[in-house]
């Protein structure tokens, strides 16, 4: 779990970065679960954009994820997820303690 000081500095980290990843009528699917798998590995810090034509509700499509990558769920603001997960090959967002 991130602590309150953790979590402000990844949502500051997160507010200069664009959703890569659009969730839309379909909702997710496994497809999708492995590119944002993959995304978090080289990334580490990701966004992904709930669209308006979806059904579901952001917050729990959130926690949806972050359970199934076994990311942190950073922030759901609106339709915006942001999801953080540490590279295990190669970290480099070097989070306070």
């Amino acid at each position: 779990m991130l602590k309150g000081k953790q979590t402000r500095y990844l949502r500051s980290q997160a507010h200069h970065i664009s959703p890569i990843f659009q969730i839309g009528k379909g909702g997710i699917n496994e497809n999708m679960i492995r590119q944002i798998k993959e995304a978090l590995e080289v990334r580490e810090l990701i966004k992904v954009s709930v669209l308006q034509n979806s059904d579901e509700i952001p917050a729990e499509v959130g926690l949806a994820i972050a359970k199934k990558t076994k990311a942190q769920l950073v922030q759901v603001i609106g339709k915006t997820i942001v999801l953080y997960r540490p590279s295990k090959n190669d970290p480099k967002i070097q989070i306070p303690s």
